[in-house]
């Protein structure tokens, strides 16, 4: 299960077995755990293993699994805890002596002072197994929005778990089947990492801001963290642009507490220019990489904005430009570490980024994940906010802003309408006009399309659409997929990506702020752009158009890759799926290809289940 993680960590690996009630001594060991144990042990009930990748204190003083002093309490993490100095002053303040520099020790340390509750002092990414010897206990908890990865199957004697599934993909008393509500939800819906479910049947995910304990045989799985109820006040546009600028540049400052050099990647947009920008206010004297995805296609070229953060920042720029046939080549490869498969070419060319960042030597970079749900920077979050405008019975006050709307976007979403209607209109009806847009019906089979519900209406537990939609990209509909990739294809390559616009403190500050001040006169993010007035190049500051990875997806798919996916589409494996008609996929691909109809993504969920099957031999 180790081994089969050691892209996570290269750095080192290391093993402990313990008994419960601290009955005998732990086989603690550093290194394989066959060259430690030539026979199989016995009367061990509790097994952690650990592959290290060294950021923070990389002496043997920050190896894992780590124990207490007296050998009662064991961790085994991956993750970043930033405000760790913080912490640890506290802990020292309260007589707590220290052997390492690492924010592993503080966890071990805060657990043992204050039990599951140091989970609300911590702001970073982590998912963690606390064994708890004095209470006889596994402690397992993951972080607020679910940075990082944790996977769990419930066996007769107890549980596995790991972070990524593959490690219990090695057990082999495990039969391989899919999730047929997974596919089901990634086909119809275009969800995934929304539950707790994965696409392997029988192996579950520990949800964000959950925490699982397993106690006398008993597993229980509990929310330690959720957004709050949105208690708004007035703040006037200044103040919050001033607050928000300090919070952000302090947001970076600890995301740049490291051992080892941090780089971040440089779309040219608003939220991984503001980073870059913030990287070089912070390190003056230092160098620092970029690394960008470029296409000859000025339609999907950044290059202009990227470039112009470059030669304000001056900061050394490496631009990556994806290939086609040569990521589909890698394909296969991409799915063994993403464990599902994803909808759309946009991680192709985050693959190449990391990559790149991976052959200049890179450990560490930032990225911009978490700025769109928060600052509301999606076009679809116009048509909650205006359908919620409709709603309030401000009819003249919904139209003026839907004519901003249009006046200041690049081009009109269709998700703009698509979400004004989610507002207004029955969610029954609104599923059933989203399947017809997206034109599932020419292929998926009617009894598949059957098996589950089709609603994909947010879940309304707050009082206005636009903070159910908010609620929903944050914790179900779109960032969880999106960590999800970010966290294998940069781990692919022993990269670990850092994510400033989730720190805790911006989470909550911009979730409590109105809409007004993120939506406002056809601008998104308009808080975020007045607080960056001076920092950021202007063309990069006031530009409208989104585009973030963006690749052609449709030429590669219509043109470059056609022999390909023809000849998949055809293969005999791809019938025997239950998902769809193959041949009615095969004419609706043909009509896609001569430009009648817009189904790329949908055609991209396609060919990587049927690639992901393959590759795990389901």
């Amino acid at each position: 299960m180790t081994q089969s993680l050691a892209h996570r960590g290269p750095d080192g690996e290391g093993y402990v077995l313990l008994t419960h009630h601290r009955v005998g001594k732990p086989i603690s060991t550093i290194g394989r755990l066959s060259d430690s144990v030539r026979t199989t042990p016995q009367g061990y009930a509790i097994g952690f293993g650990h592959r290290r990748l060294a950021i923070l204190d990389r002496s043997p003083l920050g190896h894992q699994p780590m124990g207490c002093e007296q050998g009662e309490i064991w961790i085994t993490y991956n993750g970043e805890i930033y405000n760790y100095i913080e912490i640890r002053e506290e802990l020292q303040r309260l007589g707590w002596c220290f052997r390492s520099m690492t924010d592993t020790e503080v966890i071990l340390c805060a657990y043992q002072q204050w039990g599951i509750e140091c989970l609300s002092r911590f702001n970073g990414m982590f998912a963690f197994a606390i064994w708890d010897g004095l209470r006889n206990r596994l402690v397992c908890a993951r972080d607020r929005l679910g940075i990082k990865p944790f996977y769990f199957r419930e066996i007769a004697d107890g549980i596995m778990f790991g972070s990524e599934i593959k490690a219990l993909l090695q057990d082999p008393s495990l039969v391989r089947s899919p999730n047929r509500r997974a596919a089901h939800a990634f086909l119809v819906l275009g969800l995934q990492d929304h539950s707790e479910e994965t696409f392997f049947s029988g192996i579950r995910q520990l949800r964000p801001g959950h925490v699982l304990v397993l106690d006398e045989d008993r597993l229980q799985v509990h929310r330690w963290w959720d957004l709050p109820s949105p208690e708004y006040s007035e703040v006037a546009d200044g103040f919050a642009a001033e607050t928000l600028r300090g919070l952000f540049e302090d947001a970076v400052r600890l995301h740049l507490r490291s051992d080892v050099p941090v780089g971040s990647c440089l779309s040219g947009g608003l939220d991984s220019s503001s980073i870059v920008c913030a990287m070089r206010r912070i390190l003056s004297d230092q160098q620092i990489e970029t690394f960008s995805a470029c296409f000859d296609d000025p339609q999907y070229d950044e290059r202009p904005y990227s470039h112009a953060v470059v030669s304000e920042s001056h900061v050394r720029s490496v631009d990556v430009f994806p290939d086609a046939r040569s990521l589909f080549d890698d394909l296969p490869r991409m799915l063994w570490f993403q464990e599902e498969p994803f909808s759309g070419a946009s991680y192709l060319a985050q693959w190449a980024v990391m990559k790149a960042a991976s052959e200049h030597g890179l450990k560490v970079l930032l990225d911009g994940q978490g700025g769109d749900e928060l600052l509301c920077g999606y076009p679809g979050y116009w048509g909650s906010y205006i359908g919620d405008l409709f709603c309030a019975g401000s009819i003249s006050g919904g139209l003026h802003a839907l004519s901003a709307c249009y006046r200041n976007q690049s081009r009109f979403d269709p998700m703009i309408v698509s979400n004004i209607a989610r507002a207004l209109l029955p969610g029954r009806l609104v599923s059933e006009c989203r399947s017809w847009i997206k034109g599932n019906a020419h292929w998926i089979n009617p009894a598949f399309i059957s098996c589950f519900p089709s609603d994909t209406i947010y879940e309304k537990r707050y009082s206005t659409a636009l903070e159910n939609h908010v609620a929903a990209f944050l914790q179900t509909h779109s960032l969880p997929a999106l960590l999800h990739h970010e966290d294998r294809n940069s781990m692919a390559f022993s990269i670990e990506a850092r994510l400033p616009f989730l720190d805790t403190r911006l989470v909550d500050c911009l979730w409590r702020w109105p809409a007004k001040l993120k939506l406002r006169d056809g601008v998104s993010k308009r808080v975020m752009r007045e607080a960056m007035k001076g920092l950021i190049p202007e063309k990069v500051r006031t530009r409208r158009d989104k585009m973030g990875f963006a690749t052609p997806q449709d030429r590669w798919l219509r043109e470059m890759l056609r022999p390909e996916l023809e000849s998949l589409f055809s293969s005999s494996s791809f019938a025997r799926r239950e998902y769809w008609d193959p041949c009615q996929l095969q004419k609706a691909y043909k009509r896609y290809c001569a430009g009648e109809l817009e189904i790329g993504t949908s055609i991209w969920r396609c060919i990587t289940l049927e690639l992901w099957h393959q590759q795990f031999s389901i």
